[in-house]
């Protein structure tokens, strides 16, 4: 066991609980935007890019508490670590939904929405994550359940690619299409890197 002789700062842990939610309120735009039309879809874009700045916003939050405290919760590279991979999520739901607005897509593969909704799941548990940092050796179900969506995600992600080289797409939508794909499938893994961070200090601090 790790003890620790002086104060610890606990308010990273309210810092990191605002990021989850940021992700959970970024996870139900995204939900939105992949069945709206074009016109509510560039509103939605707006929204999602005022959720990524106040994303940023809670980053730099943790990153001025970081270096003004003496005594971190754990390590002050994990810290980082852990507050770079949050912000990678968020990035890239964000640049999904910003790609949908720039190529003006029609409609999405019904399988995309089965991306977002592991995308939604991964938020949702990240989020319940978060506050339960004060307890690390207690969140290995989380870690474990993050790795099985993220492979279920995977999954979605060649059937979708199967799916687009299938003969019922040109060539441009078959461009536009997979870059969204890609970019919702790299932040499933994106939330898969949160999860390891966790693991990692979960390991450290045991």
């Amino acid at each position: 066991m790790r003890f620790r002789l002086t104060p610890q700062d606990t308010s990273f842990f309210e810092l990191f609980a605002g990021t989850g939610r940021i992700l959970v309120e970024a996870t139900t735009v995204l939900t939105e935007a992949i069945g709206s039309d074009p016109r509510r879809r560039a509103e939605l874009g707006a929204l999602m890019e005022e959720i990524e700045h106040r994303g940023d916003e809670a980053a730099h939050a943790v990153l001025r508490r970081v270096n003004s405290s003496f005594v971190t919760p754990f390590d002050r590279e994990d810290i980082y670590q852990l507050t770079s991979r949050l912000d990678d999520c968020l990035d890239l739901m964000q640049a999904a939904v910003d790609l949908m607005v720039l190529y003006k897509v029609d409609r999405l593969p019904d399988a995309v929405g089965e991306i977002v909704q592991v995308l939604a799941r991964q938020a949702e548990l990240t989020a319940e994550a978060m506050p339960r940092l004060r307890s690390l050796p207690d969140l290995s179900d989380y870690w474990v359940e993050i790795n099985r969506l993220e492979n279920q995600a995977d999954q979605i992600h060649r059937r979708l690619l199967a799916e687009l080289f299938d003969g019922g797409y040109d060539a441009i939508a078959i461009m536009k299409h997979k870059e969204i794909v890609e970019t919702l499938e790299n932040a499933a893994d994106a939330f898969e890197h949160v999860a390891h961070t966790v693991e990692t200090i979960a390991v450290k601090e045991s």
